[in-house]
């Protein structure tokens, strides 16, 4: 397959895939989102192939999360193996090694010398839902604060503390009290209307909690955590100042509030460093994790000091967090991470960057260029100057893209996200630039 990547054959949808689509009408929720209609048959690296035999150059990882590629031959074999010998045993029940042995790593991976313990879900929004509750269970305060832009979930807790999509949280209140949001540093769209590298963002984001929250709705000591990603995904790849983080590590301190980073999209080595935080050097007192863990079968995982684990026994559990067979996929999915891919992710993320830094001048679409490692966005917008969001156009590209034989996906209100599997190299990342380069050629037409 990564010889015929991409190979388009038919007009797409092709005949087998509009089968498929008209069952989809028929009996998936519509809840469902789909930028455009690809069925897939089979992936192999950073391949897949539809139900038609078209071959796709895959840019959006299952939404980031095949770090490792489609069906890696060494994550195969780990989960074969597991397979043939226990599938399901329930940690939250019963005991068995590869259940603390994946903790174990998982604390020895983590930020912060100190001691941890673990508990496991099967997705993000599920290990968030864990770090809210731990929270509030140790603090003993109720409150939280999120981040305008943020993803956490769609589980009701999670999307208490979303604040993406108006359409995430219409029909769905009354959502968790006591939470409120606060502006996320953006230095291309600076609440103080700032330009970089003057941006003083992050200084208005961190005052907006202190001077403005603090002192008129949120007591802060009734504040159980700050909830923040270190890089935003859904909110549009947003990659804030390097001392954002600083300050809301030592805001929380000051308070005594808990620091959880939500790791979930820019963790496991996509920034080009195992987490998205190192790059700033904080540590939080949660880190939560999932999607790119285990190569594509369902785990999350929320890592927090140890002393922060203070309640008992069915306090909280997961009938299938930690299975098994997705712990033997996760330790060898770090284990291949830790080899080469996430240096792999820092070398070909500074290889596109630097492919990308011109297009602002040569695509009057182009607004922003941003990211770090392979978790790279696009902001088009109308008007370079006004910088107006021109999610339309962003449609158009992707699906454009996607007629090319090549899938991405969008963030953010009109940002294209660049978030292929860890293992890409430059034949890969030129492939799917030159599609992109055409496509917005194109749309500008």
């Amino acid at each position: 397959m990564e010889k015929k990547v991409p190979s388009i054959k038919t007009p797409l949808p092709g005949p087998e895939a509009q089968k498929v689509l008209a069952l989809d009408r028929q009996f998936i929720s519509p809840s469902y989102t789909r930028d455009y209609p690809m069925v897939a048959k089979r992936g192999e690296g950073v391949g897949v192939e539809d139900v038609d035999g078209n071959v796709f150059l895959d840019f959006a990882a299952g939404i980031a999360v095949v770090s490792t590629g489609h069906c890696h031959p060494d994550v195969v074999r780990a989960i074969q193996r597991q397979a043939e010998t226990l599938i399901h045993m329930s940690g939250t029940d019963f005991y068995y090694p590869l259940l603390v042995q994946l903790a174990e790593k998982m604390a020895a991976i983590t930020p912060g010398k100190f001691p941890k313990r673990v508990v496991f879900g099967n997705s993000g929004t599920e290990a968030i839902e864990a770090a809210i509750k731990m929270a509030r269970y140790h603090t003993k305060r109720h409150r939280l604060i999120a981040f305008m832009g943020a993803f956490h979930g769609r589980t009701l807790g999670a999307l208490s503390l979303t604040a993406s999509k108006p359409v995430q949280r219409r029909g769905f209140g009354p959502l968790l009290s006591g939470v409120a949001h606060a502006p996320y540093p953006n230095p291309y769209r600076c609440p103080a209307g700032h330009r970089a590298p003057e941006c003083l963002c992050d200084w208005v984001c961190t005052e907006f909690i202190e001077n403005q929250l603090f002192r008129t709705a949120v007591p802060p000591d009734e504040v159980a955590a700050i909830v923040v990603e270190p890089i935003q995904g859904e909110g549009g790849y947003i990659v804030p100042p390097p001392s954002f983080l600083v300050k809301l590590r030592q805001m929380a301190d000051r308070y005594g509030i808990l620091l959880i980073f939500d790791e979930v999209q820019c963790g496991m080595g996509r920034t080009g460093k195992m987490w998205a935080c190192e790059h700033s050097g904080v540590v939080p007192d949660i880190l939560v994790t999932a999607k790119g863990i285990a190569s594509g079968l369902p785990l999350g995982v929320a890592v927090a000091r140890a002393e922060l684990m203070d309640w008992g026994p069915g306090a909280h559990a997961s009938t299938f967090g930690g299975n098994p067979v997705a712990c033997a996929a996760a330790l060898e999915t770090i284990r291949l991470l830790e080899e080469k891919y996430v240096a792999n992710a820092a070398r070909m993320g500074e290889y596109i960057m630097g492919r990308l830094a011109d297009w602002p001048h040569k695509h009057p679409l182009v607004g922003q260029v941003r990211g770090r490692g392979l978790m790279i966005g696009i902001e088009l917008v109308k008007n370079q100057e006004t910088r107006e969001p021109d999610p339309e156009a962003r449609h158009k590209v992707i699906e454009r893209a996607f007629h090319q034989g090549l899938l991405v996906l969008g963030c953010g209100e009109s940002t294209v996200r660049l978030m292929p599997p860890l293992i890409i190299e430059r034949e890969h990342a030129d492939i799917a630039l030159e599609i992109l380069d055409a496509c917005l050629s194109e749309v500008e037409k």
